[in-house]
């Protein structure tokens, strides 16, 4: 049975459907939050808030931007986790939190020996940005490179990978030496990162590193991206409307911008009067302190900072339902049939019982 609450008591989809169709036709300028949702269901989300001249933005946008941001501007070179691990006899991990981001990023990237280089019996080099966990390197050799602010770490590599001069001597210069010695004698490198530690400041450096080394060796990147199917639902924003997340309808057309449609700043600001919270991946819940009406999609109990007034548990694509998202193991979108199925509705499902009910004018 479908699980639904209407200003806490239970409901049957339909009603809850027909409550939540209320309380968005009737804001002037809602926002649809959280879209932690596969391909089908962040399609029917946008068309959602296409029709309520409202807007949508993705729990992980700073995320999400922190790579767009420098891409946008400067471009970038990127390969999939698979040549990665075939090819790549150098790795640059940065930072120490990847294997938070991706718990499956040293099995995958970095067994000790390169299985397309297994006749010359070559052996993987990893240069670690950050402390790195010891036990998940083994078989590789491994060249550690500390220091808390990652970006004066990439920027001292790049130089002295330059053969340039740095504000370092000692233990420190040594280090960077033999990381440097390690990067330019690479015959394919792959420089890999996740958005957690890293600002636009720090892709950007990391981005100047790899184009210095293209001019002697080869050299490209592995961003990890952020979770809740973050890089789906960009691009399926993108042959939606043009844009990543953070896109308005309210002048009648899609509007990209990542300051103003911020769904936390529109909400924290009173700008927008009423959400659409969806999270079919985690129990994420907003962080806003207002407290607009809320109506909630999500796949299992969360704990939000107020009860909404509108809440349906919604399945998990892959798993309840079948569902199609990006699968960080091959850099692209995956169809995936469920592995349990239940009869927890598809947030896609639910959304279009909801834009179904919207008052005549909402429509």
């Amino acid at each position: 049975m479908v699980e639904a609450l209407v200003d806490g008591k239970s409901a049957s989809l339909d009603a809850a459907a027909g409550r939540a169709a209320e309380i968005l036709g009737a804001a002037k300028f809602p926002i649809v939050a959280g879209l932690g949702a596969d391909v089908a269901g962040t399609s029917a989300a946008i068309l959602l808030a296409e029709r309520l001249r409202g807007a949508y933005d993705h729990m992980r946008s700073p995320e999400i931007l922190v790579d767009l941001a420098v891409f946008r501007q400067a471009g970038a070179m990127m390969t999939t986790p698979s040549v990665a691990r075939l090819q790549a006899d150098v790795l640059v991990f940065v930072g120490d939190d990847l294997s938070a981001i991706w718990p499956e990023v040293m099995a995958r990237l970095a067994p000790g020996e390169i299985p397309y280089f297994d006749l010359e019996k070559a052996r993987r080099k990893i240069v670690w940005i950050g402390p790195p966990p010891g036990a998940a390197v083994e078989g590789a050799e491994l060249v550690a490179l500390e220091g808390a602010d990652l970006r004066a770490t990439l920027a001292a590599l790049r130089a002295r990978v330059g053969a340039k001069p740095v504000a370092a001597s000692g233990a420190a210069l040594e280090a960077l030496d033999a990381a440097a010695a390690v990067l330019n004698g690479a015959r394919f490198g792959v420089i890999v990162w996740g958005p957690r530690l890293m600002d636009a400041l720090g892709v950007e450096m990391a981005l100047g590193l790899l184009l210095d080394l293209n001019k002697t060796t080869r050299f490209t990147s592995l961003p990890l991206g952020a979770g809740d199917n973050a890089a789906g639902v960009t691009q399926t924003s993108g042959w939606s409307t043009g844009f990543p997340a953070r896109t308005s309808f309210g002048r009648g057309y899609p509007e990209h911008d990542a300051w103003k449609f911020s769904a936390e700043r529109l909400i924290e600001e009173g700008e927008a009067d009423a959400a659409l919270w969806i999270s079919a991946y985690s129990a994420s819940a907003p962080r806003w302190t207002r407290r607009p009406p809320l109506v909630a999609l999500t796949a299992q109990e969360t704990a939000f900072g107020y009860a909404p007034q509108v809440e349906i548990r919604v399945g998990r694509p892959g798993l309840d339902h079948d569902g199609a998202d990006f699968a960080r193991e091959v850099s692209a979108l995956v169809a995936r049939t469920a592995s349990a199925p239940s009869a927890a509705p598809s947030v896609a499902a639910v959304i279009q019982k909801i834009a179904a009910a919207l008052p005549a004018r909402a429509a």
